[in-house]
């Protein structure tokens, strides 16, 4: 039986990177944390220890600093299709990059002066190989809670369920979306701002029978509403809120008191993309 190398890659992971834009006395802010992976002709390094073709991981966190000053950073996916372009355009040994980005959000609170958002985050992965270039933006830990107009009811049951049915019930989640963009040019701000919308617009009108359902439901409005996506996978924790039982206080509970599970909880995970969706190479 022979022994092969399989695939690998290597890279500088979690580069912290804040950029002002000092514009007079007001100033711009851009709060990155950026992940690079690198793959190509690496066999020496692993079977010889011959280091001719590797790039260190610590010039690509210089690479990024100095790319956040000669060319700042606007949008999460230009910066990240910036830095992937050039890993493969002067690395001959390197055929494939791969940059993650996830974008902190600021609150502006004076020209020179912001607090620390606490939505959710923005993210971006970018693959660039010679088979082409493609975009993933996304979105983790938007928290959503609809009080009402949530039921659960007519699932299977056995020996070892517990679980009452409810035709009211408080649903609520941290969205986790990824979506893929049909082309590695696009107005990022915008499309963003349009995906989350229709997520959120989603979540809000979608009476639901099911965390699934709401899911199908969320990614087939962005389809509808974003040309420019083509295809949607989101991620669902069932962050369960549980009625409090107040009888031992001489208390009723009409829905009105819970409390909030932490752990553990359901997870809820699906894709929703066109039928004619392009084949995709990279990196979700």
């Amino acid at each position: 039986m022979g022994i092969v190398l399989g695939p690998n890659r290597y890279g500088k992971a979690e580069t912290r990177v804040v950029r002002v834009v000092r514009d007079g006395e007001r100033h711009e802010l851009r709060d990155l944390n950026v992940s690079v992976a690198l793959a190509g002709d690496l066999d020496g390094t692993h079977l010889t220890g011959d280091n001719a073709g590797v790039l260190p991981t610590d010039t690509q966190k210089n690479t990024v600093y100095a790319f956040a000053k000669e060319h700042g950073i606007d949008q999460p996916e230009d910066f990240g299709l910036r830095l992937a372009r050039h890993f493969v355009a002067t690395q001959p040994t390197i055929h494939s990059a791969r940059i993650h980005i996830e974008q902190y959000g600021w609150r502006r609170l004076g020209p020179h002066s912001f607090q620390r958002d606490g939505a959710e985050t923005r993210t971006a992965t970018v693959t660039v190989d010679g088979a082409g270039e493609w975009v993933v933006a996304g979105l983790a830990d938007l928290v959503l809670l609809n009080s009402t107009d949530s039921e659960f009811w007519g699932y299977v049951k056995d020996g070892y369920t517990t679980l009452p049915e409810t035709k009211d019930r408080v649903l609520a989640t941290a969205v986790s979306a990824r979506w893929r963009l049909a082309s590695p040019e696009a107005d990022w701000a915008a499309s963003y701002e349009g995906v989350r919308a229709a997520l959120v617009t989603a979540f809000v009108d979608t009476y639901s029978f099911s965390l699934q359902q709401t899911l199908y439901a969320m990614g087939r409005r962005v389809l509808e509403e974003r040309p420019e996506v083509v295809e949607v996978r989101l991620a669902l924790p069932n962050k369960h809120h549980l009625l409090v039982d107040l009888a031992p206080f001489g208390l009723d509970n009409p829905n009105e008191v819970f409390v909030a599970a932490d752990r553990p909880y359901g997870l809820i995970e699906g894709t929703v993309l066109r039928s004619d969706a392009p084949s995709y190479d990279g990196a979700f």
